[in-house]
């Protein structure tokens, strides 16, 4: 029996997409929440498809469960994971980490046992398959995807994830950190370069010696700067910022800064002070003015970031035994120029104090530099929806503009049509909005939301054209 309701579709399924789908499908079982995911990983991702057991989140277990209501889901989780499982995890004084890939198993179970839910009809069904276009139509959208086919649509959700940077190194040895297979037939004798030393750098080099690569790596980026290394910490109340300091870039930076300085004075590390800040987060983003938004992005966001997404201390063990062994070397340094060879690279850097550049030869290139932008992106969906008007950059360029509701503003502003987003997606408005705590309770809220909206409107019948 066919759905009298056409489908809600939520397009990617990587962590974002996959809650959002999974609480649309509880809070509207007469309506079909069509997932789709172009990778066939879904549930997944890219962050959590890896099957690299040093491959580590960096959040401990106990505050990633996949549920804002139930935050110990995934430690019970792990608690009746088999032997199999619990030899991905790592227990350390900092608490207990697990591996990317065993998140991976937990949401895909998590799936799995809501396609498995009775019913008279599927009300969650999996579409594995690139969407490459939404076009407007009376009531929600003609969802189209890469194999011509196309299905209406009563409104959807853009859960892409990071967005992945147009270009790269301008070279035939660049790689992606996430495709194994062109570091099959390493030489031994040849280093390779990665560029960017942020926690994608961590997960190359763990990822490069597990696979047995025992060559020289070099990792530059412009500031040179490592991730921080989690620790034990205790509970440090979010700290009282005046609403003067909370417009100024300087003068917030100073309050965070003072008010390390008291924790230490009663013998509290810095790290409790910046998890204190995570609740406060996106209304001390949203209150900073455009102008020192784009201040904070050139100037402190490098900081912040390594302060912010800390290493698993196992990750960090690993980077401090490259380097001390010389296996690893990390360059304050930025590419200027690349030459390909007969089997090798001829890459040019300048490094901060230099007086001349340096040239190195590198048989292969990983680009870890960081995610791409929404004003810069290839995304074919999104630059059709760019092109269409259905969508607009935020005001710095990172992620989609939207309404309070999340809801997707259009060219002219406006909110009026069924799309919505959440995740990366919302970078320029939210700034925290890439980690799983805090994507868990937004996923929630934005499925209420569409809820609440799709039951004001009336909805035709479906229909699929081929």
């Amino acid at each position: 029996m066919r759905n009298a309701l056409p489908p809600i579709a939520v397009i990617g399924a990587g962590f974002s997409g996959t809650m959002a789908a999974l609480h649309l499908s509880r809070l509207m079982p007469a309506r079909p929440v069509l997932l789709c995911e172009k990778s066939g990983a879904f549930a997944r991702g890219l962050a959590y498809a890896t099957g690299c057991t040093d491959h580590l989140l960096n959040v401990r277990a106990t505050n990633m469960s996949a549920f804002p209501d139930r935050p110990d889901h995934f430690s019970l989780w792990l608690e009746s994971c088999p032997l199999d499982g619990i030899a991905w995890t790592r227990s350390t004084p900092a608490g207990l980490f697990a591996a990317r890939g065993l998140y991976g198993r937990y949401l895909t179970e998590l799936l799995l046992a809501a396609l498995a839910e009775p019913g008279s009809a599927p009300h969650l069904m999996l579409e594995n398959d690139e969407v490459v276009d939404l076009a407007p139509e009376e009531e929600g959208f003609c969802l189209t995807l890469a194999a011509g086919r196309r299905r209406h649509v009563a409104g959807a959700i853009l859960a892409c994830g990071n967005l992945r940077a147009p270009g790269g190194p301008g070279s035939r040895y660049a790689v992606d950190p996430w495709d194994g297979a062109p570091l099959d037939d390493l030489r031994p004798d040849l280093p390779l370069l990665i560029i960017g030393t942020g926690l994608t750098m961590v997960d190359a080099v763990a990822a490069l010696r597990q696979r047995g690569f025992g060559g020289p790596i070099l990792a530059a980026s412009r500031r040179g700067l490592l991730p921080q290394v989690h620790a034990p910490t205790a509970p440090w109340p979010a700290p009282d910022i005046p609403a003067a300091a909370r417009r100024s870039l300087v003068a917030l930076l100073r309050c965070v800064r003072e008010e390390v300085g008291r924790a230490a004075a009663a013998g509290t590390d810095w790290r409790s002070v910046i998890d204190s800040l995570r609740g406060a987060s996106i209304g001390l983003w949203r209150g900073l003015p455009l102008a020192e938004q784009s201040r904070f992005l050139r100037h402190l966001r490098a900081f912040w970031d390594v302060h912010r997404h800390r290493m698993a201390p196992p990750a960090a063990e690993i980077v401090a035994r490259e380097r001390a062994t010389g296996g690893l070397t990390v360059l304050r340094a930025r590419v200027i120029g690349i030459e390909d060879q007969a089997g090798y690279a001829r890459v040019t850097l300048r490094e901060r104090g230099a007086a001349a550049p340096r040239v190195v030869e590198v048989q292969r290139i990983i680009d870890a530099s960081g995610v791409g932008r929404v004003a810069d992106t290839d995304d074919l969906l999104l630059r059709r929806l760019l092109a269409r008007g259905l969508i607009r950059p935020d005001a710095l360029g990172l992620g989609l503009a939207v309404a309070d509701d999340l809801a997707v503003l259009d060219q002219r502003g406006d909110a009026g049509r069924p799309l919505w987003t959440l995740g990366p997606l919302l970078r320029g408005t939210l700034w925290e909005c890439t980690a799983v705590p805090d994507i868990r309770g937004q996923a929630a809220e934005l499925a209420r939301t569409v809820t609440a909206r799709l039951q004001e409107n009336a909805a035709g019948p479906a229909r699929e054209t081929a």
